[in-house]
């Protein structure tokens, strides 16, 4: 499911439910999560990372 897919699905619940004040939140949750996904510290999903390093940075 697309953050699209979502927000439009989760938009159209709220007003049913009659609650169109959620709208400008759930709004704001798809932006922010799309700038979560877009994030570039967020490109490898694959679980790979590099080099290990102790706290001490060694």
């Amino acid at each position: 499911m697309t953050i699209t897919v979502w927000l439009e699905s989760a938009i159209r619940d709220a007003e049913r439910r009659g609650l169109p004040t959620l709208r400008p939140l759930l709004e704001a949750l798809a932006r922010s999560t799309s700038a979560l996904r877009a994030a570039d510290w967020n490109e490898n999903a694959a679980g790979e990372h590099g080099p290990s390093t102790d706290v001490n940075g060694r």
